[in-house]
């Protein structure tokens, strides 16, 4: 992914979705009824909350791929009083968002609010924060479970074009300090602004 996400084809956003959205299937199966009330390093969102939010965004690309749209709505907050979906019915979600992606010519388009992007670019963003919250729950569930580093290494170089300053701290939270050295998995979770860490 040398040359950017709005270079990047729809074939090779969708492999990476794919790759992102194996790795956070696995996350959510370590998921229990018990692990819902635990923190997560999404500031202020215990796992229940993230759950909810991870539909939602899965919810808005699979909107994406299907009416090459996306309506602009409030962002979940923190706190949210919001139903919890199962685990089933996320990763079953994530596999017809798979499915449906699949479909996409290479000069497609998706709009978002009053923008036209490559989709391309919408699914290399999907993937980062699939990938992303796929860590977040792993990590809520008190296991250790590193990104994979050639997924972690490809989001890595998409990263600073699909996470503007503009998304702090509405989408992402501010860039924790990383190593130099640090493999790619732990500064992608750096760069996200994820607090918990080895690299503190």
């Amino acid at each position: 992914m040398s040359a950017g996400p709005e270079a990047t084809g729809v074939a090779a956003g969708t492999e990476l979705l794919e790759r992102a959205i194996s790795y956070t299937r696995g996350s959510l199966a370590l998921v229990t009824p018990g692990d819902l009330s635990r923190p997560t390093p999404c500031t202020g969102w215990d796992l229940a909350e993230l759950l909810a939010h991870m539909d939602d965004s899965l919810a808005a690309l699979l909107e994406a791929v299907l009416d090459r749209r996306v309506l602009l709505v409030p962002a979940r907050r923190p706190g949210d009083d919001s139903s919890v979906p199962s685990v089933n019915s996320l990763r079953l979600r994530a596999c017809h968002l798979l499915g449906a992606w699949s479909q996409l010519h290479a000069d497609e388009r998706v709009t978002i609010g009053r923008r036209s992007l490559p989709a391309s670019l919408v699914a290399v963003t999907g993937a980062l924060e699939i990938a992303v919250h796929g860590w977040d729950v792993a990590t809520a569930c008190g296991q250790d479970r590193p990104l994979p580093e050639i997924l972690a290494r490809d989001l890595l170089a998409a990263a600073p074009t699909v996470v503007r300053e503009a998304d702090r701290p509405a989408r992402f939270g501010p860039a924790v300090p990383c190593d130099a050295a640090a493999p790619a998995g732990i500064a992608l979770i750096a760069f996200t602004g994820r607090a918990q860490g080895p690299w503190h």
